[in-house]
């Protein structure tokens, strides 16, 4: 079965913008913050992978999942099944987990051929969760890129300039490594394709649940309202 259509659909662009614009400020500040050595419990110590400060990017898709669900749904109609979208979404949950074990192994061994797989199963996840519902999945994917893409431009700048930021923190065994294969490591395949597939799943996840809430107490609310 097709998704539903319920009315004229708005662009992925003009779905994703105020949003990108968001995490693009967040971003911002959030750099401005480590290099200025602000309080670190809200952003971070400046140690590879952000360690867990409250200002960042990671957590916006669960906000920005439901968000673009709720607009799609009101829209262009929902998916097809709220429990196959669902489905799917949980789906891409197992599959990102998996992923990301076998990243952790590849880098056990120094990184190579088994990490590039398990950052490449990730990315696979985002497209497992978007089966359920496709344009929720392609406006998240479309998100995904527009938030990383910018992280992934301060991350060369702060790699090439030295800042004492966790955009340029480097893993001990690259420290020797040139300068393409750190970022390559470090940078590109975080970015583009685990934190692009954690934004689509975990996104996908929030919104197809939010969004089958939404829809199943409609019905209810219209026949309260006679």
């Amino acid at each position: 079965m097709s998704e539903t259509q319920s009315g004229s659909r708005p662009s992925t662009m003009q779905l994703i913008m105020v949003p990108a614009l968001i995490t693009l400020a967040v971003t911002i500040l959030r750099l401005v913050g480590e290099l200025q050595h602000w309080s670190p419990k809200l952003f971070g110590t400046g140690a590879a992978g952000g360690s867990g400060a409250i200002v960042g990017i990671s957590w916006l898709p669960i906000l920005f999942g439901p968000y673009f669900a709720l607009k799609l749904a009101r829209n262009a109609g929902g998916p097809a099944s709220n429990g196959k979208a669902i489905g799917f979404s949980l789906a891409g949950v197992g599959v990102m987990v998996l992923g990301g074990f076998v990243v952790f192994k590849g880098f056990s061994q120094g990184g190579g051929v088994i990490a590039i797989l398990g950052f490449l199963i990730i990315l696979g996840a985002a497209f497992i969760a978007r089966a359920g519902w496709q344009a929720l999945g392609t406006t998240l994917f479309a998100y995904g890129l527009a938030a990383r893409i910018p992280v992934l431009i301060v991350m060369f700048i702060a790699m090439q300039a030295g800042w004492t930021t966790h955009y340029s923190a480097i893993d001990p065994r690259l420290a020797q490594a040139p300068f393409w294969r750190q970022f390559l490591d470090e940078a590109v395949l975080p970015q583009m394709f685990l934190w692009v597939g954690y934004t689509v799943v975990v996104g996908a996840l929030f919104g197809t649940v939010v969004a089958a809430i939404a829809r199943r107490g409609k019905p209810a609310m219209q026949t309260a309202s006679l």
